[in-house]
């Protein structure tokens, strides 16, 4: 009798085990489907910001705002793509002199790449405007438009065009590798 409620002791622990971790599987999978997901970034695109290979946290549900990072698929690809927004619905984007200007008001940008060897005179990004890159005045309504922060290594919207919104998979928040360099993203 005694040995019988051992073993129905033991398998009833076993149980309780196994709803505990399927209950935590359970929990991790709504959070990643909904809430965040982790990334890797691929590529130089975004130095000095991100490294190739660092391990990224994205929020799905945020607001997102100028000069986010944002992690999407361009459009007709299941790629994923990671930039940083310049420009919001009703904003009009310039570079001159190597300066961005958005709404005629230039904007500072420490997040841009000035030790990659092509920069020139500190201009690290190419003199354009809306206007040349996309024949729009301004930034559509329910998309953005992103740039890289390594401007002469980038894919981004001057090349692929402007982001709509339904393509954002979400917002970089947390690094999370390589370990010295984990912490939460500012702009």
């Amino acid at each position: 009798m005694e040995r019988a409620r051992v073993e129905e002791s033991k398998i009833d622990e076993l149980i309780a085990w196994m709803k505990s971790i399927l209950f935590a599987l359970l929990v991790v999978l709504i959070c990643q489907e909904f809430f965040f997901t982790p990334v890797i970034v691929e590529g130089s695109s975004m130095l000095p910001t991100f490294q190739d290979d660092n391990r990224l946290i994205i929020a799905k549900t945020t607001t997102i705002d100028r000069f986010d990072v944002i992690v999407f698929h361009p459009t007709g690809s299941e790629e994923l793509y990671i930039k940083r927004i310049i420009g919001i619905p009703g904003d009009h984007i310039a570079v001159k002199d190597g300066s961005l200007f958005v709404n005629g008001k230039l904007q500072e940008e420490p997040f841009v790449n000035l030790a990659n060897e092509n920069v020139i005179a500190g201009k690290a990004t190419g003199d354009f405007s809306l206007e040349q890159l996309t024949g729009k005045m301004e930034v559509p309504a329910d998309h953005f438009f992103v740039l890289g922060d390594n401007r002469f290594d980038s894919t981004d919207s001057r090349i692929i065009g402007f982001i709509p919104e339904q393509s954002v998979v979400g917002e970089a928040k947390l690094t999370f590798f390589p370990f010295p360099e984990a912490g939460f993203i500012n702009r």
